[in-house]
């Protein structure tokens, strides 16, 4: 089994919930190809603006894979910056945060995070695999 952070926007994750479905661009189609039935994934969404209050980059969810990749090109996600997200899998629902959980306040415990400092940069890809323990620890804060 392992571990991801998948990242996306406010409005994708509005999709991702009501979907069960996760997708990536095509720059990510090599990362979305190792995902396996039963892998676990935490969704983070990036920071939002809300008319004129900024929502911090948060962690809103758990959910386990449960297909294998697959590709699709039909309108589900928003694009961002142009890309669409046609590389997908399923997925099962297995913890919706009551309360969404703001990473800087994680960052001292997350030891993928080397650079303490520059913490964004982790995030700045479509998604990205993570150890048990991190992912434990994401867990094991949210409400």
């Amino acid at each position: 089994m392992k571990y991801w952070v998948c990242v996306t926007t406010e409005e994708n994750w509005k999709i991702i919930r009501k979907s069960n479905i996760w997708g990536v661009p095509e720059r990510a189609r090599r990362i979305i190809e190792n995902v396996e039935p039963g892998d676990m994934l935490a969704i983070y969404v990036i920071q939002t603006r809300l008319r004129d209050k900024i929502v911090p980059s948060r962690f809103v969810g758990i959910f386990e894979a449960s297909s294998k990749p697959f590709y699709d090109e039909s309108k589900l996600f928003v694009k961002y910056k142009g890309k669409a997200f046609p590389y997908r899998i399923r997925l099962k629902p297995v913890r919706i945060f009551h309360k969404p959980l703001y990473v800087k306040s994680l960052v001292p415990r997350l030891s993928f995070i080397r650079n303490k400092r520059f913490w964004t940069v982790y995030f700045r890809r479509a998604m990205f695999e993570i150890p048990k323990e991190d992912f434990a620890t994401i867990i094991s804060e949210a409400e």
